[in-house]
């Protein structure tokens, strides 16, 4: 699965991921591979996101949205900042 997440002029990650948790406005969701195609708006809190190494980082946003389509997430935020491990 591969996820590319983008604020306005940037981009903060491309790449392969196993898992990605998202504050979706009715509450948090987790996404894996073969999620059924979705588009929700984000609402603010984390994104938690595990690469195919197992290697987590994450971002607190503030409003976005997520689209799910055939093992494709896009993730686009208003903006961010990356937690320290």
């Amino acid at each position: 699965m591969n996820l590319t997440m983008l604020s306005p002029g940037k981009e903060i990650f491309n790449g392969a991921i196993t898992s990605v948790k998202v504050p979706g406005i009715n509450g948090q969701f987790e996404i894996l591979k073969d999620h059924a195609a979705i588009v929700s708006a984000l609402s603010s809190g984390e994104v938690r996101i595990i690469d195919q190494k197992g290697e987590r980082t994450a971002y607190n946003i503030t409003q976005g949205f997520v689209e799910v389509l055939e093992n494709e997430v896009s993730i686009l935020v208003h903006s961010l900042q990356k937690e320290d491990a």
